[in-house]
């Protein structure tokens, strides 16, 4: 995406597609296979699969966060190495968008209604960072994959051992949201203040809470 100088309205026409395939299409994945692909399914009983299909339902409603997150600071990041740092960001997230939405599938669940309400929502906060400055905003971006990364530790335990095709998933996202953050603390991310993480914790958990019903 370097070789060409986009504009301001490429951007924004770009940020739409990104909206309509995050939400009602297929995203742009990048070339990495499923982690389950090669794992046999696991009888669950029914409880268990519920359980999972919710708990994975709130994993993909993460993912539609993230990927509206990158997308509103891509509009607005001020360097352009930054902007391409955070369309690549976004492509690794369309992964677990996928894999999230094909695990769903397979468990006979749905993804959450509530997916455009938080769509929205994650993509201003993200130009809302992106405009605070680039150092922000790349620390915006850590403080996300690190809360992202506890979400997916307790999942990680949640779900039945047995279920080695969702543990899967889980753990290549958990290893791609720490990759995530040391990148973005090494491009020049600066450490949150201490009420903005509570804030965003707070937010995590409404949205959490929310989607495990819807």
């Amino acid at each position: 995406m370097s070789e060409r100088d986009y504009k301001m309205a490429d951007h924004l026409l770009m940020g739409v597609d990104s909206a309509v395939r995050t939400l009602f299409g297929r995203p742009l994945v990048t070339e990495r296979a499923n982690p389950a692909d090669s794992i046999d399914e696991t009888d669950l009983s029914d409880q268990e699969r519920d359980l999972t299909a919710r708990l994975m339902r709130i994993n993909h409603t993460g993912e539609v966060c993230a990927q509206a997150l990158y997308q509103g600071q891509a509009l607005t990041a001020r360097l352009p190495q930054i902007r391409e740092q955070m369309e690549r960001a976004a492509q690794e997230e369309n992964d677990h968008l996928a894999w999230c939405e094909k695990r769903l599938v397979e468990l006979d669940n749905r993804k959450s209604l509530l997916n455009p309400f938080w769509y929205a929502g994650s993509f201003m906060l993200g130009a809302a960072a992106g405009l605070a400055g680039d150092k922000w905003s790349l620390g915006f971006v850590a403080e996300t994959e690190n809360q992202v990364g506890a979400h997916l530790d307790e999942h990680i335990n949640r779900i039945p051992q047995q279920d080695k095709r969702t543990h899967a998933v889980l753990q290549q996202m958990k290893t791609d949201e720490a990759e995530h953050a040391e990148l973005a603390l090494k491009a020049g991310g600066a450490e949150l203040p201490q009420p903005i993480k509570t804030a965003m914790k707070l937010t995590s958990k409404l949205m959490t809470r929310s989607v495990f019903y819807l």
